[in-house]
């Protein structure tokens, strides 16, 4: 499975950016999905993550109230909607996939991993 990110951008404090996550390859629409970012000089953090229905979410408290994770299986996209971004929002993000119904909140456990996509929130 190959997974594609896209969207990023340069955008102003207090602005929107949807993030694309699009799978190739022997994509299946039963893999758990989540989004993952990387500031400089900082761990890669968890940000969100859906199951395979897209029934349950979850999400960082960091960007609770402001992300909205959801996804296509139609498609085989996933999307990250960020809304009233902050500056502390600039990171490069990621998107994964694991073969599983249950959520992690770990990198290391995603199987399928896309390359990044920069996002940076100008204050």
């Amino acid at each position: 499975v190959q997974l594609q990110a896209s969207g990023g951008g340069l955008v102003q404090a207090g602005g929107s950016l949807r993030l694309s996550c699009a799978a190739s390859g022997r994509a299946s629409s039963s893999n758990v999905m989540g989004w993952f970012r990387q500031a400089l000089g900082k761990e890669r953090e968890f940000v969100a993550a859906i199951t395979w229905n897209g029934e349950h979410t979850y999400y960082a408290d960091s960007v609770k109230g402001r992300f909205t994770i959801s996804r296509d299986n139609a498609k085989s996209t996933m999307y990250l909607q960020m809304n009233s971004l902050k500056p502390e929002d600039t990171a490069v993000y990621y998107c994964a996939g694991r073969p599983a119904t249950v959520v992690s909140y770990s990198f290391r456990q995603y199987t399928y991993r896309g390359q990044g996509t920069q996002v940076t929130v100008s204050s």
